[in-house]
């Protein structure tokens, strides 16, 4: 686990807080592959291989209700099960309809365009991309280790890759007002998501802490990863393991977010920075 003060340098340059375990082992990151994918989604948008409202998936649906998970299309392959933009169904299958997309366009590997389009040019050179049990590649195929989860948080906070308008679009509510379910956590009305990452909102309980803002967005995978920015608080945590998600993470990371935000405020206040 490691955090990192978003604005703690001149200039707000991304400063480790802390950190426990191995920065440098590899673990899989599950589905917190899909902020990488949606990325990739957005780097192909930005360079004119896709638009994010041309069709996509199920009748009705776009590239952009999909990255939403939004588009009607169930958790597997097959028919959909909602009409496009009624319910939030979160959708590996809609993912890697993402990835065949992206290949197509580009007419390179989905692999191989995740690691020239967002990958290399964060310095995110331990991290690879392979077909999983947990899902496809586009939906769960990342691994790599903390120091490089890091550096997609740090796009994910303040993007060097897409346009300041794309990045916006990406992490605040897309199609709000639906309603669906968290993974691990139950059903929420609403069901807040952007474009890859999920907003908090208001959810409760939540895999955040009590303390994070509402604009708090991030993603968590099977495997027991997980990252998360505050851009309210100008935090961001993460956190990779070989223990996969269950019970224990329900506790264990509201309690450890909220310790963070609290030891972190502490600090701030300590040095004047309120």
């Amino acid at each position: 686990m490691a955090v990192v003060d978003l604005a703690a340098a001149p200039g707000g340059r991304p400063a480790l807080l802390g950190a426990t375990g191995d920065l440098h082992r590899p673990f899989a990151w599950a589905s917190v592959t899909k902020p990488a994918t949606a990325l990739a989604v957005l780097v192909a948008y930005e360079e004119g291989l896709l638009l994010l409202d041309e069709p996509a998936g199920p009748p009705g649906s776009t590239v952009r209700h999909v990255l939403a998970h939004a588009s009607g299309l169930g958790p597997d392959p097959g028919p959909p099960v909602a009409a496009a933009g009624t319910k939030r169904i979160y959708s590996n299958a809609g993912y890697a309809l993402l990835g065949e997309l992206v290949a197509e366009r580009s007419q390179m590997g989905f692999g191989e365009y995740l690691r020239e389009g967002v990958l290399a040019p964060l310095g995110m050179d331990s991290t690879v991309v392979a077909d999983t049990a947990e899902g496809p590649p586009a939906a769960a195929g990342l691994a790599g280790p903390l120091s490089d989860l890091l550096r997609l948080g740090g796009e994910l906070a303040a993007s060097s890759l897409v346009s300041r308008d794309t990045h916006a679009a990406a992490t605040s509510v897309a199609f709000p007002g639906l309603a669906g379910v968290l993974p691990g956590f139950g059903r929420f009305d609403p069901c807040d998501w952007g474009l890859g990452v999920e907003v908090r909102g208001d959810k409760h309980p939540h895999w955040t802490g009590g303390g994070n803002s509402p604009s708090t967005y991030g993603h968590f995978g099977r495997s027991g990863a997980f990252l998360w920015v505050d851009p309210a608080a100008r935090l961001l945590c993460a956190g990779l393991c070989d223990r996969p998600f269950g019970h224990w993470a329900t506790r264990a990371w509201p309690q450890l977010a909220d310790a963070v935000l609290g030891e972190v405020g502490s600090r701030r206040a300590a040095a004047g920075d309120r």
